[in-house]
C-alpha cells in the first residue's frame, strides 16, 4: 500500500482525439462503481481486488460531501470516509480511480450528497452560480484536495480523471455555474482530465457540457444508438459511458430490480466492440448503512430502501453472482484477464434466533437523544439543526366546542365532537400521539395532512416526524424535513411547541441505560412482543466474526445496529426482509443488537443464512 508521501513513478494520462492514452499508448477505462461510503471499510481491499479479477483496470466512486461535512464546521475522514485509505487500496492492487466529487452526486443519497445545512448556511439555490452556494462548495473541494491532489497520476497516484458535478443536463442550464465549478476544482490542484456525465438525450448533452471537459454517456440499453448520440454531440475523443446502467435501485414498498443477467451481458458486449470505455454502475452496489438512503419525489415521494444492492455483478454480501461471470466472459474477449478468480463465497450465513430480552420506551429515553427547545409557531427540522433522524413536537391542545379545561365529559351537554388536526404538509411520516397514545400516521407519500383525533381529545399533543431520506433527484433537492406549518386543531392554529430532534447518530447513551435494565423487563416483551415507540435489546454469541443477514419479518418499522454500527432502515411495507450484517462489525464471543421499533414488533430475532431483498414483480 502507498503510504503517505511515498513516491511512485508518476505517469501521464490524457484524453486523445480518438482514446485515452496512457503514455502515450491507447488505452481503454474499464472501470467499476464501487463507493466507498457504502462498504464497511473493512471490506475495501476485498470489493477492489474482485473488481480486478473481473477484468477491470479502473474504479470509480462518488464523494459524499454530507457525509464528510455534517455540520458546517467538520470535515472528517475517518474510519468509513478514509477516501486516501480507499484510494491507496485501488492503487495497492494495481488500478486506477476516477473520483466524482459533486459536489451533487444523486447516487440515490439522501440530499443527492448535498449537505442539509446549506440553507442555514445562506444557500438560497443549490446547483447554480448562486455565491452563497460557491462558497460553501470552494470550502468543500478545497479541504478534499490533500485527499485527491497527491493521489493523481501525474504525482504517482491512481487518479486518471475526475467529473465536474453530475448529469447537470437533466436540471438545469447554469452555464456559469459549470464553468466557475471546473475553475475551481483546476485551483484546487486538479490536473488529471476532466469530465461530465448525462444521457445522450435531446438536450441533456448539450446542457451538460462544460468547454475542455469530456462528455460521457449515462445509460443501460440502445447502446449503439446513444454511443451515437454521443459522437454526434462531441466529434472527437474517446466514446464512453461512465454510468452503464444493468441494474437499479428499490424502493420501499416496490419490488426488487434484477436485469437479465444475458441481457447485460449483451449490452456490454455491444459497447466494447465499438471501442467504447466504460463504467459498470454499479459493479457492487453495498449498503445504505446508517440514515443515508434517499428519496425521488414526481408527485409521490418514494424512500428508498437500506439496501443497495443493484443486482450487481458483486452482490450486497460482496459475492459473485452469474451476473458477474458474464461481464468477465465478455471482457475477456476484449482483453486479458488475470487467471485469478475470487474464492469461493460461504454458502451459507450462521443462523440461529435469539430473543429481544431488555426495552426502553423511546419515551423514556428522549433525555438521552437530543435538547429540547421551545418556539411560538411550529418549524422545520432545518431550523433546529436536524438533518437526519427523528424530531418530536409536542405542544398542548386547546379547550374545543365550549369545553372548560379540565371539565368532566360525563357533565357535557352533549359528546364533544372529534377535531381534525391538519398539517401544512409532513415530511415524511408522523406518528400522533395524545397523551402518549397512538392515534394515527400522518404519511407523506399518502399525501397525507389530516387526521381526526378522539373526541374530547385533550392534554399533551406529541407528534413524531421520521425524515425517511431527503430527495436526492430533482427541483426538490434541499428541502427543509419535519412539519411544514401551519399546524390547527379544530381550524385553530397551534401555538407553543417543544422541538426535540433525534439525529440517533450516536446512540451510546442508549445503549448504557438499555444494559442497565432488568431482562424483558418491558411488560409487552413477556408476551412475546414489543409495542414501540421503544428501543430494545438482544445479545447473542459468534464464534468468530461473521457476515450475518438480520431477518426483519415481524418487525414493523425501524432502525437496526449491531455493536453501535447503524445498519439502517428496516420497514414490514418490503421488498426488503433482511439486513446486512458486515462481518467487520461483528466480534467473536458476544454481540449486541439494538433496534428502535417505531410501532410493534414480535421480541424474536433471527438471523437467517441469507439476503432475502423481496419479490422481483410488480
Amino acid at each position: 500500500m502507498r503510504e503517505p508521501g511515498d513516491p511512485r513513478e508518476p505517469r501521464k494520462f490524457i484524453v486523445g482525439e480518438r482514446d485515452f492514452l496512457l503514455d502515450g499508448e491507447p488505452f481503454r477505462i474499464l472501470s467499476g462503481a464501487l463507493h466507498y461510503f457504502r462498504v464497511h471499510p473493512g471490506h475495501w481491499a476485498d470489493r477492489i481486488r474482485k473488481a480486478r479479477q473481473m477484468g477491470l483496470n479502473t474504479v470509480e466512486t462518488y464523494v459524499a460531501w454530507n457525509a464528510h461535512a455534517p455540520r458546517p464546521d467538520e470535515f472528517r475522514l475517518d474510519g468509513g470516509l478514509d477516501l486516501g485509505r480507499f484510494l491507496d487500496l485501488v492503487a495497492a492492487e494495481g488500478m486506477f480511480a476516477i473520483v466524482r466529487p459533486g459536489p451533487y452526486i444523486c447516487a440515490e443519497l439522501t440530499n443527492g450528497g448535498l449537505p442539509g445545512w446549506l440553507r442555514a448556511a445562506g444557500v438560497t439555490a443549490v446547483r447554480s452560480s448562486e455565491p452563497a452556494f460557491m462558497a460553501a462548495v470552494r470550502g468543500y473541494l478545497e479541504q478534499l484536495a490533500p485527499v485527491v491532489v497527491p493521489r493523481q497520476i501525474d504525482r504517482g497516484g491512481p487518479v486518471i480523471m475526475m467529473q465536474v458535478e453530475n448529469e447537470y443536463g437533466a436540471y438545469g442550464r447554469d452555464r456559469e455555474y459549470l464553468i466557475e465549478l471546473a475553475e475551481l476544482i483546476r485551483e484546487t490542484g486538479i490536473t488529471v482530465p476532466l469530465n461530465t456525465v448525462d444521457q445522450p438525450v435531446g438536450d441533456m448533452l448539450a446542457n451538460g457540457a462544460v468547454p475542455g471537459a469530456l462528455a460521457t454517456g449515462s445509460f443501460g440499453g440502445h447502446v449503439a444508438e446513444r454511443l451515437a448520440a454521443l459522437r454526434a454531440h462531441q466529434g472527437d475523443g474517446p466514446l464512453m459511458c461512465s454510468e452503464f446502467w444493468h441494474g437499479w435501485f428499490d424502493d420501499w414498498g416496490g419490488h426488487h430490480h434484477v436485469t437479465p443477467v444475458a441481457e447485460a451481458a449483451g449490452n456490454l458486449d455491444v459497447m466494447l466492440r465499438a471501442g467504447a470505455s466504460v463504467n459498470i454502475y454499479m459493479f457492487h452496489g453495498g449498503t445504505n448503512f446508517g440514515l443515508t438512503s434517499g428519496a425521488n419525489d414526481k408527485g409521490t415521494y418514494h424512500p428508498i430502501t437500506t439496501s443497495y444492492d443493484y443486482d450487481a455483478p458483486l452482490d450486497e454480501a460482496g459475492n459473485p453472482t452469474p451476473k458477474y461471470w458474464a461481464f468477465r466472459e465478455v471482457i475477456a474477449r476484449h482483453t486479458a484477464v488475470s487467471a485469478d478468480v475470487p474464492a469461493a463465497a460461504a454458502t451459507t450465513a450462521p443462523a440461529f434466533a435469539v430473543p429481544l430480552r431488555q426495552a426502553l420506551p423511546l419515551w423514556d429515553a428522549l433525555g438521552l437523544l437530543g435538547q429540547e427547545s421551545a418556539h411560538d409557531a411550529v418549524v422545520s427540522a432545518d431550523e433546529v439543526g436536524q438533518y437526519q433522524g427523528l424530531t418530536l413536537y409536542a405542544t398542548d391542545l386547546p379547550p374545543r366546542g365550549g369545553e372548560s379545561p379540565g371539565a368532566d365529559p360525563a357533565e357535557q351537554a352533549e359528546p364533544a365532537a372529534a377535531a381534525v388536526l391538519i398539517v401544512g404538509e409532513v415530511r415524511d411520516r408522523a406518528q400522533v400521539f395524545v397523551n402518549r397514545q397512538a392515534v394515527g400516521v400522518l404519511a407523506r407519500d399518502h399525501h397525507d395532512t389530516s387526521l381526526a383525533l378522539p373526541p374530547g381529545a385533550r392534554g399533551r399533543l406529541e407528534i413524531l416526524v421520521e425524515d425517511q431520506g431527503r430527495v436526492d433527484y430533482g427541483p426538490r433537492i434541499g428541502e427543509a424535513k419535519g412539519l411544514i406549518g401551519p399546524v390547527s386543531v379544530a381550524g385553530s392554529d397551534l401555538r407553543g411547541w417543544d422541538v426535540r430532534p433525534m439525529p440517533l447518530a450516536d446512540i451510546t447513551a442508549v445503549g448504557d441505560a438499555l444494559r442497565q435494565r432488568p431482562e424483558r423487563d418491558h411488560p409487552t416483551a413477556l408476551a412475546g412482543q414489543l409495542a414501540g415507540p421503544a428501543f430494545a435489546r438482544a445479545v447473542f454469541d459468534l464464534p468468530e466474526a461473521a457476515d450475518l443477514h438480520l431477518s426483519t419479518v415481524g418487525w414493523g418499522k425501524g432502525i437496526a445496529w449491531v455493536n453501535g454500527f447503524c445498519l439502517g432502515r428496516y420497514w414490514s411495507r418490503g421488498p426488503q426482509r433482511t439486513l446486512y450484517v458486515p462481518g467487520p462489525a461483528t466480534r467473536p464471543g458476544a454481540n449486541e443488537l439494538i433496534i428502535l421499533e417505531l410501532h410493534a414488533a414480535s421480541a424474536a430475532v433471527a438471523f437467517r443464512p441469507g439476503p432475502d431483498l423481496g419479490h422481483t414483480e410488480l
